[in-house]
């Protein structure tokens, strides 16, 4: 028996393929940006074809999928698409990307070759993955930073879902009506539009990860330009910390991987100077299962219970390395 596993981001997909054993292979590639509307989830089809070539596993075997996926999520015919402003040229702010797109079907593909699909946003993938095989208390928020931002949201236990599978998009909360910061949503002055990896390199007009680098040198516009991002970034964590009474903030992506060294002491500031009666004790660190979060929070929607237990014990995803997949 084998189980396959999609992570979809803004800007790169991964597949993997697991057995009960753990996962065996895991292959990336960029997300396809153009074409027809179903590229994406037909792209998700082919790598997990790929994975089962690479090892020898007959792909029609595989009858069950766990989706991570950035959002927002909406029902067309009671089945889940997916509209994300960092990937759909057609919603505000997409002049670019190369194409008109403003809803992309996932399920109803990915139901043509799988009897089980299981689908998530990509921050409460993360956070099933977190509370399955990783750190993540009772009352805890998985975030992430890289394209977009986004958040798993977890309460005495419960990882909130909501009503179309989209709450956590605590991105979109409005936070000033004084900055530039636009959102493929449409909003200005949203989180997403302040800090997501998109937004900020369009109102930058250069890589996010020169501004890192540069700040590493001492660069003083770019320390400011870190320390600004960091104190939009820990205020909106407060916010949600005083709404949901946070025990731990987890935080993946790859904005937030490559630069934790300079963000978290900044982020951590933010959050803990404030209302101490709500604050104290609240940690922001790294995601335990780093770059696989998600694949392996795809993977929990999925899993048998006694392939999670041999999983906890054992960890075998630490064994596991990743494949770019060329394009074809």
């Amino acid at each position: 028996m084998y189980l396959a596993a999609l992570d979809i981001g803004g800007t790169k997909m991964a597949a993997c393929i697991a057995d009960a054993s753990g996962p065996l292979l895991r292959l990336t590639q960029a997300t396809e940006r153009s074409g027809e509307p179903d590229t994406i989830a037909r792209q998700s089809l082919r790598m997990i074809d790929a994975c089962c070539n690479k090892l020898g596993i007959n792909a029609s075997s595989i009858v069950s999928v766990g989706v991570s996926s950035c959002g927002p999520f909406a029902l067309r015919d009671g089945l889940l698409g997916f509209m994300p402003p960092n990937i759909c040229g057609g919603l505000p702010n997409g002049e670019d990307l190369p194409n008109d797109w403003t809803f992309l079907p996932l399920e109803s593909v990915l139901r043509e070759r799988f009897s089980t699909v299981s689908i998530v946003n990509d921050c409460v993938a993360g956070l099933h993955g977190e509370r399955a095989f990783g750190e993540a208390p009772a009352n805890s928020i998985y975030a992430t930073w890289s394209t977009g931002i986004g958040f798993g949201l977890c309460v005495d236990g419960h990882i909130l879902n909501g009503k179309a599978n989209n709450a956590g998009h605590a991105s979109h909360m409005l936070l000033t009506d004084a900055e530039a910061g636009v959102c493929g949503c449409g909003n200005q002055g949203d989180l997403e539009g302040l800090l997501g990896g998109r937004n900020v390199e369009k109102r930058l007009g250069k890589p996010l990860a020169d501004v890192f680098s540069a700040a590493r040198r001492g660069n003083t516009e770019s320390l400011a330009t870190v320390a600004y991002a960091a104190r939009w970034f820990g205020r909106a964590l407060y916010n949600l910390v005083t709404i949901l009474d946070t025990e731990a903030i987890l935080v993946g992506g790859s904005v937030w991987r490559h630069n934790e060294d300079l963000l978290k002491p900044l982020v951590q500031e933010e959050i803990s100077s404030r209302f101490e009666a709500l604050t104290t004790g609240v940690v922001v660190r790294g995601a335990a299962l780093g770059e696989l979060v998600t694949d392996l929070g795809a993977f929990a929607l999925v899993i048998p219970p006694a392939w999670k237990t041999h999983w906890q014990a054992r960890r075998p995803w630490e064994q596991l390395t990743s494949t770019v997949l060329s394009a074809e």
